[in-house]
C-alpha cells in the first residue's frame, strides 16, 4: 500500500482530503464519490458523501458546518461541509 502524504495538525498526522481523493482514484479508477446535501436549515449545512465502485457502496461519511462559525465558514460553509464529508468517507 502506498504511503500517503500527511501534514501535522495540532500534533497529529493528517492526510489531506485531496490526497485521499487521489488515492481513491488510483485504487478505483471507475469509482465515484457522490455527495448529497441532506439539509440546509438556519445556516447549518449537512452533507453525506458516498464512495461507490461497480455499484457497491464502499463507505459513507457525513459532516455539518454552520455559516460564520469559523474563518472559512464565513464564506464557504457548504463547501467546507462537503469536503469534510468526503474526507470522512475516504478516511
Amino acid at each position: 500500500m502506498k504511503e500517503l502524504k500527511t501534514v501535522d495538525i495540532k500534533g497529529k498526522s493528517y492526510v489531506m482530503v485531496n490526497e485521499r481523493i487521489a488515492y481513491f482514484r488510483e485504487i478505483y479508477p471507475e469509482g465515484s464519490i457522490i455527495t448529497e446535501l441532506l439539509s440546509s436549515v438556519d445556516g447549518v449545512h449537512t452533507l453525506k458523501a458516498t464512495a461507490v465502485n461497480n455499484g457497491n457502496i464502499l463507505a459513507t461519511g457525513h459532516a455539518s458546518e454552520k455559516d460564520g462559525s469559523s474563518f472559512i465558514n464565513k464564506t464557504s460553509a457548504l463547501e467546507n461541509a462537503e469536503t469534510s464529508a468526503v474526507g470522512r468517507c475516504l478516511g
